[in-house]
C-alpha cells in the first residue's frame, strides 16, 4: 500500500461535485472511504455502494471511531438501491466493482477510477492484528483521498 502513486491519467486537479465509491459488498473499503471523503471534502456529495449489499462489519465501526469518525445509520446497499444515479467520478476499490462500474457507465460521461484496496476481512490472528489491517486500510483511503481528490487549495 505504501508508495502508491496515481497514474497521469488518475490525477485530478479539482474536488468531484459528487462521488461514489463502490467495493464488493459496501461492508468495509467503501463505507470506510464514504465516511473519510465526508470529513475531508465538505461540499461534495459522496455516497457508497457495493456490487451486492453486504453485512456492516464491526471492526469498521471500531477504526473509525477511532479517529473520531463514524458511519452513523449506514447500513450496506447494493447499486440498484443507490437514491441517485449520476456521479462525477466513481472511485472504485475491488475488482468487481470495477468492472461492474464500467458496466454502468459505458454510455455516461462519468470518470471512473481505481484505487486497488486492500480486503481487511481477510486478515487473522489476534483481535488487535485484524484491527491493524482494518487500520492500514483506513489510512491508505484517508491519503489517496487527500491526494487525489481534496483541491489543493
Amino acid at each position: 500500500m505504501e508508495g502508491v502513486s496515481p497514474a497521469p491519467q488518475e490525477t485530478r486537479s479539482r474536488t468531484p461535485r459528487s462521488l461514489l465509491f463502490m467495493c464488493r459488498m459496501n461492508a468495509v473499503r467503501s463505507p470506510m472511504a464514504e465516511t473519510i471523503a465526508r470529513s475531508l471534502l465538505p461540499g461534495t456529495y459522496v455516497a457508497s455502494a457495493g456490487v451486492r449489499p453486504g453485512e456492516r462489519d464491526p471492526f469498521v465501526d471500531a477504526v473509525l471511531d477511532e479517529v473520531g469518525l463514524s458511519l452513523g445509520r449506514h447500513a450496506p446497499r447494493s447499486l440498484d438501491e443507490l437514491e441517485d444515479d449520476y456521479f462525477d467520478l466513481i472511485v472504485t476499490l475491488a475488482p468487481e466493482a470495477h468492472h461492474a462500474a464500467l458496466e454502468l457507465t459505458r454510455s455516461m460521461a462519468v470518470d471512473v477510477m481505481y484505487w486497488p484496496t486492500p480486503d481487511p476481512t481477510v486478515a487473522t490472528g489476534t483481535r488487535e492484528q485484524i484491527l491493524s489491517s482494518y487500520r492500514e486500510v483506513r489510512e491508505f483511503l484517508k491519503t489517496l483521498i487527500e491526494k487525489r481528490l481534496k483541491d489543493p487549495g
